[in-house]
């Protein structure tokens, strides 16, 4: 009974993210606290029928992560492995409340993407207005495309004003489907995202959702955050996860 049952999940977790080709916020063991090879993460994807892999490790500052010195040999991977379309970002680390972050702009130059996102062990959470004022300020790095998971309210944010720098600057928010798991450590993540999503719909701002997988079986896992789109009625032209084609040609109208 135990394995028919694990069998209709895994099914109707295919059926949920049928029309979601790609995942490009995952961890590998170069992070330091995930658990799976690139290989790994790779067989995971065709597995799950993806299109695209981004693979986007910690930035230094996270406490048992890879040194700088890793993103600069990346280019001894194919652009494609089994059929699956792999790029190589990073997740970097938003340091002070200006948006300074832990990488620097030849290394950043570069990958295929960037990702900025507050994390505890790297900047202290600050009021309201300062947590907005960094990501405001980080969104304007020529190099940063993705903001990681902001749905945490021990980071307070100015929701309003995110959205609107999203749309001048043209960089994604993210959905973290991590976030939205019962076993998150981030505060009051649903609940933020309600907010963030009604404006973006309202604003015509496109968003990806991202696993933000640390281990290979998360790989292409969307489920809650797609019922959280469901619930809320998000428009499907607003997210960039439906074609392989439209998620490139966002990220590249930041460069």
């Amino acid at each position: 009974m135990f394995a028919f049952t694990k069998y209709i999940m895994y099914l109707v977790c295919l059926v949920i993210n049928m029309n979601f080709l790609l995942d490009t916020h995952t961890h590998t063991i170069a992070s330091g606290h995930a658990y799976s090879t690139i290989t790994e993460m790779v067989n995971a994807a065709k597995e799950k029928g993806l299109r695209l892999l981004g693979i986007s490790e910690h930035a230094p500052a996270m406490p048992g992560s890879c040194k700088e010195i890793y993103f600069s040999n990346l280019n001894v991977f194919s652009d494609k492995i089994k059929d699956i379309q792999l790029l190589f970002g990073i997740e970097t680390n938003v340091l002070d409340y200006k948006g300074n972050i832990d990488v620097s702009m030849k290394t950043l130059s570069g990958l295929n993407y960037g990702i900025a996102s507050l994390h505890t062990p790297c900047i202290t959470p600050g009021s309201r207005q300062e947590n907005t004022s960094a990501y405001l300020h980080v969104m304007e790095h020529p190099y940063i495309h993705v903001i990681g998971h902001p749905d945490d309210s021990r980071y307070p944010v100015d929701y309003k004003a995110l959205v609107k720098q999203a749309k001048e600057t043209k960089v994604l928010l993210e959905v973290n489907n991590t976030s939205l798991s019962p076993n998150s450590f981030r505060a009051n993540a649903r609940e933020n995202y309600k907010e963030m999503l009604s404006l973006c719909a309202t604003e015509n701002v496109p968003i990806i959702v991202n696993s933000d997988a640390h281990i290979s079986f998360d790989v292409g896992n969307f489920e809650y955050a797609i019922s959280l789109l469901k619930e809320i009625d998000f428009p499907t032209s607003l997210i960039a996860n439906t074609s392989v084609e439209t998620y490139l040609s966002l990220i590249k109208q930041k460069s």
